[in-house]
């Protein structure tokens, strides 16, 4: 059961966060024809990866299934009209859960030669630390944000710079050297907040503190957690 759980996640991972570029996501939002065929599109991509994470040929009633959940979980999140941290938590769990449903109710056994639960859950923790963090870490933090000078950054270096941090941190716990974390953070407090202490900006290095530990507790409980799972 937690193998399939883990297929339909990565799946769902690759799917909702990896294979829908911020255009798609516009467009599902839009109350037109256009905003129902994307709402469509990406329910069916959805169901496809299911179905090919599952594997067992002969079992349609899983994306289906993956199919019409997401597309009525979509529907209900664009009709409200929210782009907050509830609506995006809120959004995730339900498909989890039916993720959930489906991997308690299927009686088969999934295709494909048996991978690793071991490779599968780094995989999958690896995912979500990338574009699934950095949505929430965003959503989080935004109602803090102060007012940035775009000219003053490199481009999108905020996020990359968060997308290495958390797969250095997470790296650090699978090899069994947590003490690098410690190391990591302090790096970072040097090269990042020296500059804004002297500059008093206070509300600035507010946020990026929050950003920070957002950031590196979302790691060490998804590192944590997985080994835990191993464990069991």
């Amino acid at each position: 059961m937690i193998e399939l759980i883990t297929r339909l996640l990565l799946a769902h991972i690759v799917g909702d966060f990896f294979l829908q570029p911020d255009s798609m996501c516009k467009a599902k939002k839009e109350r037109t024809f256009k905003g129902i065929l994307t709402c469509i599109g990406h329910s069916f991509i959805q169901a496809a990866l299911a179905y090919i994470a599952v594997a067992d040929w002969k079992c349609w009633w899983i994306p289906l299934v993956v199919f019409l959940s997401h597309g009525l979980i979509d529907v209900c999140k664009n009709h409200c009209g929210s782009d907050s941290l509830t609506s995006f938590t809120v959004d995730q769990l339900l498909h989890i859960a039916v993720i959930g449903i489906i991997a308690y109710s299927y009686k088969g056994t999934p295709g494909l030669p048996e991978i690793s639960e071991t490779i599968m859950l780094y995989l999958l923790s690896y995912l979500i630390i990338l574009i699934p963090a950095s949505i929430f870490i965003r959503e989080f933090t935004k109602q803090w944000a102060p007012p940035m000078d775009e000219t003053k950054s490199l481009p999108n270096a905020g996020k990359w710079i968060g997308y290495l941090e958390r797969v250095m941190i997470l790296t650090f716990i699978y090899a069994g050297h947590v003490e690098g974390i410690g190391f990591l953070l302090a790096a970072k407090s040097i090269f990042r907040f020296g500059d804004l202490s002297k500059s008093k900006e206070v509300r600035t290095t507010e946020y990026v503190l929050l950003g920070t530990f957002s950031s590196f507790t979302i790691s060490i409980l998804i590192g944590f957690g997985v080994i835990l799972l191993l464990k069991i």
